[in-house]
């Protein structure tokens, strides 16, 4: 009998963000997998690290972080297929995803190779879009307002359209794309309204107003901004 995929969220750094049922597997996994980086330690193992058994079976992913798809790709395929060995012998695998599984998250890529051929269920996680507005007192939306998110890689163009058709708008992945998004909103008039934050809920945390913000970010930076179109401070 096969073992059992599970896709189990971490949180965004913080340790004391995971779910119980998040805790449960980990702790009792016989097997875990999980991204990294070549040459670096992954996020998601250490968010894990403290509840991780002695000699559990690591299954680690080294996931080239480029523009180009395809030696990502090529690194899912390879750890779908070693993920694949240890359900087929019988062992549960419990991959380990920063933030949410099915929210920007590397997970569904393995999803989409083992879950036609292996019994699958995913535990959610808090996302960083949650996690950034808590630890900023920031509300996203309210009332009737929408809330877009939009990735950093955007075109300029496509991004631009999309803050001005947005009441609130969380831009995630800014890393090497912060110039030309702050031009996009430096453009809208909209930079007053932004509040930018990397590395939420971990030791490293850092925010400040957009206009205040470094010229360089990591890949784990985002922007928040409303437009306030909503009064939601009016009853305070």
């Amino acid at each position: 009998m096969s073992g059992k995929l599970w896709g189990v969220g971490l949180g965004p750094g913080d340790p004391e963000l995971l779910t119980l049922k998040a805790h449960r597997l980990i702790s009792g996994a016989g097997a875990v997998a999980y991204p990294a980086r070549a040459g670096a330690d992954s996020l998601a193992r250490s968010i894990a690290a403290a509840w991780l058994k002695p000699g559990v079976h690591e299954i680690a992913m080294e996931v080239p972080m480029e523009p180009a798809r395809g030696p990502a790709q090529a690194a899912y395929d390879m750890g779908a297929e070693r993920i694949a060995a240890t359900l087929e012998g019988g062992q549960d695998v419990v991959v380990l995803c920063e933030g949410d599984p099915m929210f920007y998250g590397s997970f569904m890529y393995l999803f989409a190779r083992l879950a036609d051929r292996f019994e699958v269920e995913i535990v959610p996680g808090v996302t960083s879009v949650n996690a950034s507005a808590a630890a900023l007192g920031l509300p996203l939306v309210a009332r009737n307002e929408v809330l877009s998110i939009l990735p950093g890689p955007m075109p300029k163009a496509r991004l631009r359209a999309r803050i001005r058709a947005a009441d609130a708008v969380a831009i995630v992945k800014v890393g090497r794309h912060l110039a030309k998004i702050r031009e996009v909103l430096d453009e809208l008039q909209l930079t007053d309204h932004c509040t930018y934050i990397e590395r939420t809920t971990q030791p490293a945390q850092y925010s400040v107003p957009l206009a205040e913000a470094p010229e360089v970010a990591p890949y784990f930076s985002m922007i928040l901004m409303t437009k306030g179109n909503d009064p939601w401070l009016s009853n305070r």
